[in-house]
């Protein structure tokens, strides 16, 4: 395993992000910079460093990983653009910047989603080309990119968002709002390490280690996020505070309070962190990127 901080993976992927997007005709302009603008935009870009993260991790090589965390990362952005929109959560502000819709207007945020989700398969499926005649690289891509496809689809992430959206204005259980934060945060955070996971080779022994602390890293990150939608700054969050309250949204803080919001972030921390101890300063990058995304904010 290399010697890569979080900063180390996120320059490589703030280098390469734009390598796997298509040359557009020029009659569809329009269209590469609705995609570019949201790409652009900055983010922690987690996800993608999660996927080279766990490559490394298992002992894969970083760079052949780099079409599969772009691809997440698109698949991110654009369910950010949706997200944003009057439809759904109806917000003007995203990472400091207006929203793709305020730009472009509603139908080009549509088709930039559109494009971005269809780019990533395009992506990953164009990598797996040049590995037909081996079979066992080719497998490990197929993986890579079914549990993308999981993670962000009908059993994952778009599930979850129907679910949250289907529970505005409801009382909600904890068991459906766990259900939702599963869904909607946490199965795109686990696509993003299984998927590095099986880049790299990871036995089964490794990949079942970095599932539980991808599982509970998602819930912790996504309780955060809930909880600094209360408390937080708009310049820190790059988007506006308050919008769960407005949107009448199932949050932690809602159901559980504060304070046993702000537990349950710590339980969850010191779970995703256990189950890598054993590896020592080989998860360092694992341990502290669960240490900071639990007081981002702060």
């Amino acid at each position: 395993m290399k010697d890569y901080t979080f900063e180390d993976y996120k320059a490589l992927i703030e280098q390469h992000l734009m390598d796997f997007i298509p040359e557009v005709d020029h009659k569809s302009i329009t269209l590469y910079e609705a995609m570019k603008y949201s790409l652009a935009a900055g983010g922690k870009r987690i996800r993608p460093v999660l996927l080279l993260a766990a490559c490394d991790f298992c002992g894969g090589n970083v760079e052949e990983a780099l079409p599969y965390a772009c691809a997440i990362e698109y698949i991110h952005t654009y369910s950010l653009i949706h997200d944003d929109l009057p439809c759904m959560d109806d917000d003007d502000l995203r990472r400091g910047l207006p929203t793709n819709h305020k730009v472009y207007g509603e139908a080009m945020a549509v088709l930039a989603g559109d494009g971005l989700l269809t780019t990533a398969f395009e992506a990953m499926n164009r990598d797996m080309i040049f590995y037909f005649d081996n079979a066992e690289a080719l497998k490990k891509r197929v993986k890579a990119s079914y549990e993308i496809g999981k993670g962000s689809g009908c059993r994952g992430m778009v599930a979850g968002q129907v679910a949250d959206m289907e529970a505005e204005d409801k009382s909600s259980s904890k068991e459906m709002l766990d259900y939702i934060h599963l869904t909607k945060t946490s199965a795109l955070i686990v696509a993003a390490v299984r998927a590095g996971a099986y880049l790299g080779n990871a036995d089964s022994e490794k990949l079942d280690n970095l599932t539980v602390f991808a599982e509970n890293l998602g819930l912790a990150f996504q309780i955060r996020d809930d909880i600094l939608d209360v408390e937080g700054q708009e310049e820190e969050m790059g988007k506006k505070a308050g919008m769960d309250s407005i949107n009448k949204k199932a949050t932690y803080p809602s159901l559980h309070g504060l304070e046993s919001s702000r537990e349950r972030l710590e339980e969850l921390t010191q779970t995703a962190i256990g189950a890598l101890e054993k590896y020592y300063d080989n998860a360092e990058v694992f341990t502290k990127l669960a240490e900071q995304l639990a007081v981002r904010g702060n």
